[in-house]
């Protein structure tokens, strides 16, 4: 699969991950793949790709602990295992979205 396709991949997944939990009406166990191949998937890109991408996908990924968290709290393993591909700090809430867009 062609780098373009990966990065696009990936960025879909998490953005409709983080779209899906916001709403807070999940059923916790059906979670537990998307948020593997979510992981999996950052974890096979290359390195100057998640350099690029890490600072949005902090934000995209970390909205999206924070709406588990309310749901699951801090330690809940689905929790811990997002958390692992967060670099840099978490957004205040779900509903941090202070950063501007590329296109604004």
């Amino acid at each position: 699969m062609h780098i373009y396709n990966k990065i696009y991949e990936f960025a879909a997944s998490a953005g409709a991950f983080e779209g899906y939990v916001y709403k807070r009406d999940f059923d916790i166990e059906h979670l537990s793949n998307w948020i593997e191949h979510i992981v999996e998937a950052y974890n096979a890109l290359p390195e100057e790709v998640i350099e690029k991408i890490q600072e949005s996908l902090d934000g995209t990924i970390g909205r999206a602990i924070k709406s588990l968290i309310l749901v699951v709290g801090e330690n809940h393993y689905l929790v811990v295992k997002l958390r692992s591909i967060v670099k840099g700090e978490l957004p205040e809430s779900p509903d941090d979205f202070n950063k501007k867009k590329w296109f604004e």
